[in-house]
C-alpha cells in the first residue's frame, strides 16, 4: 500500500511543493489514520490486561492505579513540550522515533518481572504517545489542502478504532498469558514502516510549510489581541474538560452501571460497551467535515451541548432505552474534539505542534485524574448517582457563546 503512495516520490517527480501543499494528500491522511489506529490499539493494551497482571503479581489497586497514573503523566505531561519544540525545530522522522519507543516498551512488558520493570515499560509507552500525537496532528494538518476539518477527523477517526479494538486485543494476552503481548510488538514495527514513509514526504515538503505557516502568522497577528486569545484557549480547554469527564463515565463505568443498575452479565455490558464505543468511532469523522462546511463554532455547540437533553435523561430510562442514548451521545459527543483542536489551530496559525501538544495532553490527564475521581465518588455515593451528577457536564457547552467567531473575523 504505502509504495504507490505520493508520499513516495522524489521532489523532481512530484509536482511543486506549493501545489503540493495547496491540495489534500489523501495517502498521507490515511496512513496517519492508519498508524493512529496502531498506536491507540496498542495503547488501549496496557488497561486490557490489567486483570493478568494484579493477578500475576499480587498487585493492589493503588498499585494499578499507578501503572496508569505513569503512562498518563508521561503521555500528557510531555506533549506540549514535544510540539513547542518541535514548532520551531520540526524533525521529520521523530514519529518513527516515538513508535520504537512504543515498540520498546511493549517488548519490555512482555519481559517484565515485577513491578518496577511494568512502570517502566507503561513510561515508554506513554513517550511514544507524546511524540505520535502533537507531530501527527501537524502532518494530518500540513496535507489537509485547506480541509483541516475533515483532514482532523480522518486522523482521530483512526485512533478511536484502535482503542474499540483493545479490549479485543487484550483478550488474547489474557488467554496466552503475559509473553503474548510480544505479539503485538509487529503492530509497533508495522506503524514504524508507514511513518518513515510519512516522515520522507514530511521532508520534501518542510520548506514551503514553514513559510505558510510564518505567512498565517503574520496574517492573524493583529486579528485578535492577546488576551481574547488566552480567554479562548482558556474557554475551549474547559469545553475538553467537560468532554472528556463525561466520556471517562462511560469508557470506564458504563458496564459497571449496567450490571449494578440492570443486573447485567459482564459478557452482556460489554456488547453494549462495544456498541457506545464504535458509535464514538463513528461520530468521530463527522466533526471535522461539518465544522469546514458550516463554521467549527456551530459544531462545537452541537456536539457538547447537544448531548445534554440526552445525558440528563440516561439516568431515568430502562434498558433498552440506555442503549439507544448511548449510541446517539457517542456519535455526538465524539465529533467534539476535531472541531476544538483545528479551531485552536487556526486561532493560532504557526503553532500546530504546540497547540495539539497542549489539547492531546489535557485530555490525557484529564481522563487519569477524572477515571480516579469517579470511581472514588462512586465508591462514597455509588455508581447511579455519579450518572446522574455527570449528566450535567455537557450544559457546560454553553461557555461556547464566547467563542468568537473565526469564520466571519477571516471575511
Amino acid at each position: 500500500m504505502i509504495t504507490t503512495l505520493a508520499m513516495d516520490r522524489e521532489p523532481a517527480e512530484a509536482p511543486e511543493s506549493s501545489q503540493v501543499a495547496e491540495q489534500t494528500v489523501l495517502p498521507v491522511l490515511f496512513a496517519m489514520s492508519f498508524s493512529h489506529l496502531l498506536n491507540d490499539t496498542i495503547q488501549s493494551l496496557l488497561p486490557a490486561i490489567y486483570p493478568l497482571l494484579k493477578d500475576n503479581y499480587q498487585l493492589s489497586f493503588l498499585q494499578v492505579g499507578l501503572i496508569t497514573l505513569t503512562f498518563q503523566a508521561t503521555a500528557s505531561l510531555l506533549q506540549p513540550i514535544v510540539g513547542f519544540y518541535t514548532d520551531r525545530k520540526p524533525k521529520p522522522y521523530s514519529l518513527a522515533i516515538g513508535m520504537g519507543l512504543t515498540l520498546l516498551g511493549l517488548v519490555l512488558l512482555s519481559r517484565a518481572n515485577n513491578y518496577h520493570l511494568i512502570l517502566v515499560s507503561a513510561a515508554l509507552v506513554g513517550m511514544g504517545s507524546s511524540v505520535f500525537h502533537p507531530e501527527a496532528s501537524r502532518i494530518a494538518h500540513m496535507a489537509a489542502g485547506g480541509r483541516h476539518g475533515f483532514a482532523q477527523s480522518v486522523f482521530q477517526v483512526g485512533g478511536n478504532l484502535g482503542s474499540s479494538l483493545g479490549p479485543l486485543a487484550g483478550m488474547i494476552i489474557v488467554g496466552h498469558g503475559q509473553p503474548a503481548i510480544i505479539w503485538f510488538s509487529v503492530l509497533a514495527a508495522a506503524g514504524i514502516a508507514v511513518l518513515y514513509r510519512v516522515g520522507g514526504w514530511y521532508r520534501r515538503n518542510l520548506d514551503h510549510h514553514i513559510a505558510r505557516s510564518r505567512a498565517r502568522q503574520q496574517a492573524a497577528a493583529s486579528r485578535f489581541p492577546r488576551s481574547t486569545v488566552v480567554f479562548t484557549i482558556t474557554i475551549l480547554l474547559v469545553l475538553i474538560f467537560s468532554k472528556y469527564v463525561y466520556l471517562v463515565s462511560l469508557t470506564n463505568y458504563y458496564t459497571f452501571y449496567l450490571i449494578h443498575h440492570f443486573q447485567l452479565s459482564i459478557h452482556e455490558s460489554q456488547l453494549y460497551l462495544f456498541a457506545f464505543l464504535f458509535a464514538v468511532a463513528a461520530g468521530t469523522f463527522f466533526g471535522g467535515p461539518l465544522g469546514d462546511r458550516f463554521g467549527r463554532k456551530y459544531v462545537i455547540w452541537f456536539s457538547i451541548l447537544g448531548v445534554a437533553p440526552f445525558s440528563l435523561l440516561l439516568p431515568h430510562v430502562g434498558l433498552a432505552a440506555t442503549a439507544g442514548l448511548s449510541v446517539i451521545i457517542g456519535l455526538i459527543l465524539s465529533s467534539a474534539f476535531s472541531a476544538i483542536l483545528v479551531y485552536a489551530q487556526e486561532l493560532i496559525p504557526g503553532k500546530v505542534g504546540l497547540i495539539a501538544g497542549l489539547f492531546f495532553g489535557f485530555a490525557f490527564g484529564i481522563s487519569g485524574v477524572s477515571s480516579a475521581a469517579l470511581g472514588r465518588l462512586a465508591d462514597h455515593i455509588g455508581i447511579e448517582r455519579v450518572f446522574y451528577f455527570c449528566g450535567f457536564l455537557p450544559l457546560i457547552g454553553l461557555l461556547t457563546v464566547f467563542l468568537p467567531n473565526l469564520e466571519a473575523r477571516r471575511r
